[in-house]
């Protein structure tokens, strides 16, 4: 079982999948001569030709339009655009067309697409390429989004993606790009779009996070029981939409206590949908007030104040610590 970076799990899936469905096939800007900008689409141009791997414009509207196009004469798409900073510049074709058409064409048109893109800091990067947007397309009917946290679930997750049906928003935490490695089987894993995964049991509070955050929560986690023999339990959300409430719910009413962790702004952020679904459904096992630990509610800050933006292991522990200790 060969260990990977996330950038390899990702380049496995993509190559994976249009070796065995030659509906696949891979648009953006320079995803084919060059690899993509972060070499996930490294090499694939060479193996399965310009007509599979195509490099477009430097235009994002164009692009997931281009894909819808695609979709709707029964391929498979899988459109990058490079930065997720960037696919406002294709809101309207991604809210107005992937998003609705399946819903009007009453079905006829299913719209099985993918649009990935890199999201989030930690980095360095300049401005406009660091931003979490996925409450924006959680918020958006008829759109799946996803978001791995390593390089196993990457590719898992990348591979249910593009089989289903439905069009699918993949954010990929660049952060975490050649952060780490993991084995990654040879062949891939099931994993349900709209199922988390616990990432580490425990009986005291429960943390949730996704994508880059599940580091630092998982640091808290361990550093909680080293520090306070506090047994953290910790839930990869992965699919942002849909959502797995019961996970989340049966986690906090055997806890009774929870810490949710998100770098995207607070304000409407995927922190406070978790924290109403919980107060929805288990209020009454709840033993503390829910805790937020999330990015700020301005811009993404340029690169020299970027760490003192993003959640840690530390404002994750006194989050927890905050939590524990109310009465």
């Amino acid at each position: 079982m060969p260990k990977m970076n996330m950038v390899e799990a990702l380049n496995l899936a993509l190559d994976q999948n249009l070796a065995n469905d030659d509906r696949v096939c891979v648009l953006g800007e320079d995803v084919a001569v060059d690899g993509g900008v972060f070499r996930v689409t490294k090499g694939l141009l060479e193996k399965y030709g310009e007509d599979r791997v195509i490099d477009t414009p430097l235009a994002e509207g164009a692009i997931i339009g281009a894909a819808v196009g695609m979709a709707v004469y029964g391929l498979r798409p899988v459109a990058e655009i490079q930065f997720s900073g960037f696919t406002l510049q294709a809101f309207d074709q991604i809210e107005q067309n992937m998003a609705r058409l399946r819903h009007r064409s009453h079905g006829r048109y299913p719209i099985s697409m993918v649009m990935r893109a890199p999201y989030g800091g930690g980095i360095r990067a300049v401005e406009h390429h660091s931003e979490s947007r996925e409450a924006y397309w959680a918020h958006t009917p008829g759109l799946k989004v996803v978001i791995p946290s390593g390089p196993r679930s990457a590719r898992d997750l990348l591979h249910a993606a593009i089989d289903d049906s439905d069009p699918v928003i993949f954010y990929e935490p660049k952060a975490l790009y050649r952060a780490f490695r993991e084995d990654v089987p040879d062949q891939p894993q099931k994993i349900a779009i709209g199922k988390a995964q616990i990432a580490r049991q425990g009986t005291d509070i429960t943390l949730i996070a996704y994508g880059a955050m599940m580091r630092p929560a998982l640091e808290a986690a361990q550093d909680l029981k080293d520090l306070h023999s506090i047994e953290a339990e910790v839930i990869d959300l992965l699919s942002i939409s849909p959502m797995d409430t019961q996970t989340l719910v049966d986690s906090v009413s055997k806890t009774g206590r929870c810490v949710v962790v998100h770098e995207g702004p607070r304000c409407c952020g995927i922190a406070a949908e978790i924290i109403a679904r919980i107060n929805e459904h288990a209020f009454e096992h709840l033993l503390a007030p829910i805790k937020r630990v999330t990015g700020h509610d301005i811009h993404f800050p340029y690169f020299q104040c970027e760490q003192h933006y993003l959640p840690d292991a530390d404002t994750i522990i006194e989050a927890a610590n905050e939590t524990l200790q109310y009465e």
